[in-house]
């Protein structure tokens, strides 16, 4: 779509402009706290972070900042859509909503009368992180006893490394930040993905004189804000963090003391370490034995140091095995014992959420099939050890998802989906890569028109948001699409009975908090109140004591070849003569996934698809900036656009943020480079971990 589809001067000035609560409601650990431009009855204007909010403090993403864009872009779905044309061909009608459920009714309940319940599979996840619009369609799966979906596209991986040592989701307080010295971000890029990070980082700087040190694989927007930037090679970080802690270990840096009050395994690890040194971990990382060294006293030697961990690192094969490398960190140097020190992935247990109203768990059939989610690819063609030996799936549902685009093994994904025995129906808010391929696409409401219940990852307070104004045309919540299925459906629950609302409200009451009205007056409450963010009385586990050997069996079944004490784990997807660069795709600044980049803002500010190369690599290929180039390996072969990139260590690309297919020279995305194989110890999609080869177009 070109920029100029609606220009930043486009929203009108209202007289006396009202600002309503509400949250963001993205895939992101912020989970914001928002102020909101209320023009009229349909319309916005300014977004803006709620300045007494604590962890927001005023300050939100600029794509979200633009959010009107998205409310009211032209391209927006307002009406339900027959397809009348072939599968993806772009013919559709408009159509009524009963016309439209009763047909998907209709054709869930004809594939489940020819290959049983289980040929129907609901696909969806975060483009709503709100609990009720989000997790309500697990509900209608269950009643239905159509195969489950086993969630494992974004956390799975992280989840098992941090679980493995600390047994239980919750870390340090992230406002904890700003009172610390040394702020270590590994794996992730706050300036442009999580921004809220940074507020509390520059705080540390301006007031302790706090240092920041970023790990990532290439130069980021935070990297370079950095007072250090320590530069591994995709999938390496484990071989970083036993060199750091070989180094504690040898020059008395460790804090035996705390280890021995809080931890298991401490002697047996630091005679593993014997032989991880710096000049074993520069080998495998690339990084300079003399920086690991640098980077080991710096952290060994500052008590108030905070690791903030992203998701990076862990989306490889062995990211499990390395977000357990990492965390043992702060354990080894006894940085949990001070204000300012510890480490945070996520704290999605100090919410102690009840989900069972939601979720519809009474309904769930232990021996219904669960699909992963990773493996859409496999599934759809008929791979039978992803199906689980249990029919092929020949009806989906979509909602808040679109994994044409999204998921790896893209390109099987997508021949998947034009399956003509395959119906699909999608929920959208745009035409996605994922709703062109569908034989109905419902629209759908955005977070400023429907109410909903709000937890975090990197936040710490538990929100509601209300509906604050009327969604354009036709569109309907995820909870009313739900509902009304289950009507025609006929499965039976008293959450089909209730209002989003009303779920939400349950919810909050059977969870501890307080009620949806005073949530409302109140805008959040801060659920890291009282809670042991620093472990003090013990982490996750029954002794309380945190683990340097990991139980891999314990947190998934595929565990074999992951290492018990930390180690650098050979799993990945390795370069060779026929493959020789390594790639990563992490996210573009200006857009969260898929979402925003249908918003004019968002792709101007981005610009194209591109590829970032190492100037030696651009040298020996001949290479120039914004050569049409391309990438492939067994999966398939992408275009796009060469830039000379000396940010980035040679032998490794860059390919920032997912672009629809379409705004590739080729219309192949990115992810059709991906593998869907399962990452033990339970799946989760390994992103960066792929061997490709690079040539000039």
């Amino acid at each position: 779509m070109p920029d100029a589809a609606v220009p930043d001067t486009a929203l009108p000035e209202a007289a006396s402009p009202v600002f309503v609560p509400s949250v963001c409601p993205h895939d992101c650990p912020s989970t914001c706290a928002l102020e909101v431009e209320k023009l009229g009855p349909g319309r916005i204007g300014r977004v803006r972070g709620a300045a007494d909010n604590s962890y927001t403090a005023g300050v939100v993403c600029a794509k979200v900042a633009r959010y009107a864009e998205r409310v009211h872009h032209p391209d927006r779905l307002t009406v339900p859509l027959l397809r009348v044309g072939a599968k993806g061909e772009g013919r559709w009608r408009e159509a009524s909503w009963d016309e439209a459920l009763d047909l998907v009714a209709a054709r869930l309940r004809e594939a489940a009368e020819r290959h049983g319940a289980e040929t129907v599979w609901p696909y969806s996840y975060a483009g709503t992180m709100g609990l009720v619009q989000r997790d309500g369609i697990l509900r209608l799966t269950h009643a239905m006893g159509w195969s489950r979906q086993k969630r494992t596209i974004c956390t799975a991986l992280a989840d098992a490394g941090w679980l493995a040592g600390h047994g239980v989701k919750r870390g340090a307080d992230p406002r904890e930040i700003a009172e610390s010295d040394l702020i270590v971000v590994w794996g992730g890029n706050p300036v442009g993905t999580q921004v809220n990070v940074m507020t509390h980082v520059t705080r540390a700087r301006k007031t302790r004189g706090a240092r920041l040190v970023v790990v990532d694989p290439y130069r980021t927007g935070t990297a370079e804000a950095a007072d250090l930037h320590l530069m591994p090679r995709p999938g390496t970080d484990g071989a970083l963090a036993c060199a750091v802690m070989h180094v504690l270990f040898r020059d008395g840096l460790a804090d035996r003391e705390y280890m021995a009050r809080h931890a298991s395994g401490a002697e047996e690890l630091e005679r593993h370490l014997a032989t991880r040194d710096p000049a074993w971990a520069e080998g495998i990382t690339g990084i300079p034995a003399a920086e690991i060294e640098a980077f080991a006293r710096l952290y060994g030697e500052t008590p108030r140091s905070f690791l903030r961990l992203g998701y990076g690192f862990s989306r490889s094969r062995n990211g499990a095995a390395q977000m357990h490398a990492v965390t043992c960190l702060p354990v080894v140097t006894g940085a949990w014992a001070h204000r300012g020190g510890g480490a945070l992935y996520a704290n999605a247990a100090i919410f102690h959420i009840d989900k069972r109203l939601i979720e519809g768990a009474d309904l769930i059939d232990p021996a219904t099939r669960v699909l992963d989610m990773c493996e859409i690819g496999p599934v759809l063609a008929g791979d039978p050890a992803a199906l689980g030996g249990g029919p092929p799936v020949t009806a989906m549902i979509v909602q808040s998802c679109n994994p044409a685009d999204v998921a790896p093994e893209s390109g099987l994904v997508r021949s998947g989906l034009m399956r003509d025995d395959l119906f699909l129906c999608v929920h959208e808010q745009f035409m996605t890569e994922t709703a062109r391929l569908a034989d109905v696409v419902l629209p759908a409401t955005m977070m400023i028109e429907h109410d909903d219940l709000y937890t975090a990852g990197g936040q710490v307070h538990l929100q509601v948001a209300l509906r604050q104004i009327d969604p354009p045309g036709e569109c309907r919540e995820n909870h009313e699409l739900v509902c009304a299925l289950a009507a025609r459906l006929g499965a039976e629950h008293p959450g089909f009975r209730m209002s989003a609302r009303e779920i939400a409200d349950a919810t909050l009451r059977a969870s501890g908090w307080p009620d949806m009205e005073t949530m409302a007056r109140l805008r959040w409450v801060d659920a890291m109140e009282g809670v042991d963010s620093k472990f003090a009385r013990g982490f996750g586990f029954p002794d309380g004591r945190f683990r340097f050997r990991a139980d891999w069996a314990a947190l998934g079944p595929q565990a074999a070849g992951l290492p018990e004490l930390p180690d650098h784990a050979p799993l990945i997807e390795a370069a060779d003569a026929e493959h020789p660069f390594r790639l990563i795709t992490p996210p573009a600044r200006q857009f969260l996934n898929s979402s925003f980049t249908e918003t004019p803002g968002s792709r101007r500010r981005e610009g194209r698809p591109t590829v970032l190369v190492h100037p030696e690599d651009c040298a020996r290929l001949g290479l120039t900036e914004g050569r049409l180039v391309q990438l492939g390996n067994r999966r398939g072969v992408v275009r796009l656009h060469a830039r000379p990139f000396d940010g980035v260590r040679p032998g490794v690309l860059v390919v920032e943020g997912i672009w629809p297919a379409e705004a590739f020279p080729g219309g192949v995305g990115i992810n059709v480079l991906i593998g869907s194989d399962p990452a033990p110890p339970n799946g989760g999609g390994a992103f960066h971990d792929a061997a490709v080869w690079l040539r000039p177009d």
